[in-house]
């Protein structure tokens, strides 16, 4: 997690302002021939490391060895066999190389060159503009799980519990419980079509289809929750939009440029869409039902003091949690995040509970 913090650190500290560092990114860019004198693996990573450095890309080595290790058929380079670390690459290896690179230096993020990325021990397709899951999010997930072991329908009958995920992305969040709960059924819901068709393809790649409910629906329209699917839910788990409006434009260039604002922007006070959520939950829960939010560290007081405001919905604050940052993490755990929220060092995952 160090490591994680030190990645996340250099990339949410660099410059921010509306375009003018990306557009020099760009600019100064030119296509370069093949490199002559480099062969194997080693040499490779070495010299896009160098380039990645003095070009200010941040995490240079890391990005690199990403890179290479993908088109070498491996998901880190320490996964591959020492062999292959000196073994001379072809000119279609070398090209492929290259060319990932060249969008690297255009602060593309990792996630997107690759294509995929690992979230909770799933493999998952990883497309611009759809929102990059965070490590922190892998545990606001694990918390989620901890709820479900605690309460009855984890042993429960069949299609229990049945949990209902507000902005699914990638469908990260929603697939990695569905394939740690069984018995579980997943509705999972966005507004943007990208997301839609991205967690449909995760879902049959990983032949969770049968148990989720993908549904293209903007939560703020109030009607289209009358018509979702099986009725009340036992959970609502969500990473929403949840940057202050005046923080977005402190983003890195990875995120302004290939990830989707609408997935980060929150409004004034970062509130727009979890007060959205909060408001429906009578509708969307059972009785005793939880809501689980990742949050900025500024929100439990302003969510406290919202739901203090409207006694009416019956909701209070239970549980607060900061992001374990002293967890140890396994390098093939890691993920090269250059997406986290720059208005944060931890992330403050959120548990609502209905009253009854």
């Amino acid at each position: 997690m160090e490591l994680w913090g030190r990645m996340l650190w250099a990339l949410l500290s660099g410059p921010g302002r509306g375009g003018s560092t990306l557009g020099w990114a760009f600019s100064s860019w030119q296509p370069q021939p093949p490199l002559a004198g480099l062969s194997s693996a080693t040499e490779l990573v070495s010299h896009w490391t160098r380039v990645f450095e003095k070009r200010g890309i941040p995490e240079a080595r890391e990005s690199s060895e990403y890179i290479v290790a993908h088109v070498l058929g491996a998901k880190t380079f320490q996964s591959l066999r020492p062999a292959l670390w000196t073994q001379p690459l072809t000119s279609q290896q070398l090209q492929c190389i290259q060319e990932l690179s060249s969008r690297r230096l255009q602060r593309m993020p990792v996630q997107y060159i690759l294509g995929e990325w690992d979230f909770q021990g799933l493999s998952l397709r990883m497309v611009p503009p759809v929102f990059i899951p965070r490590p922190e999010t892998e545990e606001l997930v694990e918390w989620v799980l901890e709820e479900v072991a605690q309460r009855s329908y984890a042993v429960g009958s069949p299609g229990s519990p049945l949990i209902l995920e507000v902005g699914c992305g990638s469908g990260a969040i929603s697939l990695s419980l569905l394939s740690q709960l069984p018995q579980s059924r997943v509705i999972a819901v966005d507004k943007g079509e990208a997301a839609i068709s991205l967690t449909h393809e995760n879902a049959q790649r990983l032949q969770l289809q049968d148990r989720i409910w993908i549904i293209h629906l903007d939560m703020t329209s109030e009607r289209s929750w009358t018509h979702l699917p099986w009725g009340p839910v036992d959970l609502v788990v969500s990473n929403p939009p949840y940057i202050f409006h005046q923080d977005m434009e402190q983003l890195a260039p990875e995120i302004r440029s290939y990830e989707d604002p609408a997935a980060l922007d929150g409004g004034e006070e970062g509130m727009d869409i979890i007060t959205h959520i909060l408001a429906l939950a009578p509708q969307l829960l059972k009785d005793s039902g939880s809501i689980f939010l990742e949050v900025d560290p500024r929100h439990p007081e302003l969510v406290s003091s919202w739901l203090q405001s409207r006694p009416e919905l019956y909701l209070n604050l239970v549980a607060v949690r900061k992001d374990f940052c002293g967890r140890e993490r396994k390098h093939e755990d890691l993920a090269f995040c250059p997406t986290q929220a720059a208005i944060q060092v931890e992330q403050w995952p959120l548990r609502m509970l209905k009253c009854t």
